[in-house]
């Protein structure tokens, strides 16, 4: 159970990071400070996917709500299929 517990950590700091990168685009900040950088790095090839199909409305991204919805739903079926598989170990 801990690799189940592992995995849904790693969904939570990633759904974290997504929402600290919404809110980082709505304050002024450095782009090139390593820690923001490292956000940026982390969570734009997953948020681009979104962006490919979601335009801007108006000056509002709705792409990482989107993206931290799909997240969600991913963590869910991620659980599940690790727990199917460890009963049946």
């Amino acid at each position: 159970m801990l690799l189940i517990r592992a995995v849904d950590i790693a969904f939570q700091v990633y759904s974290w990071l997504i929402i600290v990168r919404v809110v980082l685009s709505w304050v002024r900040h450095n782009p090139y400070h390593p820690l923001i950088r490292f956000i940026y790095d982390v969570t734009e090839p997953y948020l681009r996917i979104f962006r490919r199909f979601i335009p801007p409305v108006g000056m509002i991204d709705l792409s990482p709500i989107v993206a931290f919805l799909v997240l969600g739903v991913l963590q869910v079926l991620v659980h599940r299929a690790l727990v199917a598989l460890l009963v049946n170990l």
